[in-house]
């Protein structure tokens, strides 16, 4: 397996063929770094820390806003930051955000759409910068059931591989 393309693809834990599996460097599983259950898992425990009564606790993206966690921030202006996701699940994998912290992009406003259009624009100018000129997929998880595991609206800009379709 992995050696001079004979006999059948070397596949991850989930199922995916490792393209250059066998060579030294190449064949970088992106599915999902402790699994996609994993992913699952954490969801529904941020979905029931949101729905606590109180306030809310600071979320991991607030804390990147207010530079009490470092992250690799591509693009910053007064509304929003991009910056690359720790656990890519891509070869490019980046994350815009509001800094003004919307939970869900089910519970926007009709106010909030010049927002929302400003984050789009941020992520296709990102994208472009990060060499994404074949194309890329933008994800927004929302709530339990959308695996969204941090309650700050956050849009998942990756590429830099063939997307799979349907994408989960």
């Amino acid at each position: 397996v992995g050696g001079g393309g004979l006999g059948p693809p070397q596949l991850c834990l989930w199922g995916c063929a490792v393209p250059g599996a066998g060579v030294r460097g190449a064949g970088r599983c992106y599915v999902a770094a402790g699994g996609q259950d994993g992913e699952v898992q954490k969801a529904q425990r941020a979905a029931e820390a949101s729905e606590e009564p109180g306030q809310r606790p600071p979320t991991i993206f607030s804390k990147i806003i207010d530079r009490t966690i470092r992250a690799d921030i591509l693009y910053e202006d007064d509304k929003c930051l991009a910056f690359r996701d720790v656990a890519p699940q891509a070869p490019v994998h980046f994350l815009v955000i509001p800094k003004h912290p919307i939970p869900r992009l089910s519970r926007v406003a009709a106010g909030d759409a010049e927002l929302l259009g400003h984050l789009l624009v941020v992520a296709s100018q990102t994208a472009k910068v990060e060499g994404l000129v074949d194309g890329y997929r933008v994800v927004i998880n929302d709530g339990k059931r959308g695996s969204q595991s941090v309650y700050h609206l956050h849009l998942h800009v990756l590429g830099g591989r063939q997307m799979g379709w349907p994408p989960g």
